[in-house]
């Protein structure tokens, strides 16, 4: 008879969940909106700073959203999205697509993506992607695109969030 051993696991946490978000807020990030297309037409964007890159061959991205949030479903069953970083210049509309209950793509101008992902102008870059995968982690599902086409505006500062504040680049 084979003897059966529990896997290791992790210890239980030794902080709050307050101090593991303000640890986590001590990591400087750029800024994106997350913007899509639903299958009703309707158009879903929200301010993230859960992005990284995962892979270069193939062009693979990553972000995450909460379970909980009102635009998981258009997210998890759409085909396209796109991540667009922002701009040094557009704190005012990562705050708007950061609000509730309002219409975020008011006044803001946009340009039709692939699988019709609304592409911010002004964004520093944008990367337009195929919703490859998801893995469902904790709160959030990390999405996982394949990126089909990307654009960068060199030479232009982004937005960048620390500590829950936004900074503006400045070289060393």
């Amino acid at each position: 008879m084979l003897a059966t051993t529990n896997p290791p696991r992790a210890n239980p946490p030794s902080f709050s969940a307050s101090e593991f978000r303000n640890a986590l807020g001590m990591f400087a990030t750029g800024v994106t909106i997350v913007t899509a297309r639903a299958s009703d037409g309707v158009l879903i964007g929200l301010t993230a700073n859960s992005f990284n890159s995962v892979s270069l061959a193939p062009p693979l991205v990553l972000w995450s959203l909460s379970r909980l949030a009102g635009s998981m479903s258009a997210f998890s069953t759409g085909s396209h999205y796109a991540i667009n970083i922002l701009s040094a210049d557009q704190q005012d509309l990562a705050r708007q697509f950061a609000t509730k209950d309002i219409d975020r793509f008011a006044g803001v101008a946009f340009s039709r993506g692939v699988g019709g992902a609304p592409i911010l102008e002004g964004a520093v870059a944008c990367f337009e992607c195929f919703n490859r995968s998801q893995y469902e982690e904790g709160d959030h599902v990390i999405f996982v695109g394949e990126v089909e086409r990307c654009t960068h505006r060199p030479g232009t500062s982004p937005l960048l969030f620390h500590g829950g504040k936004y900074y503006a680049e400045h070289p060393l």
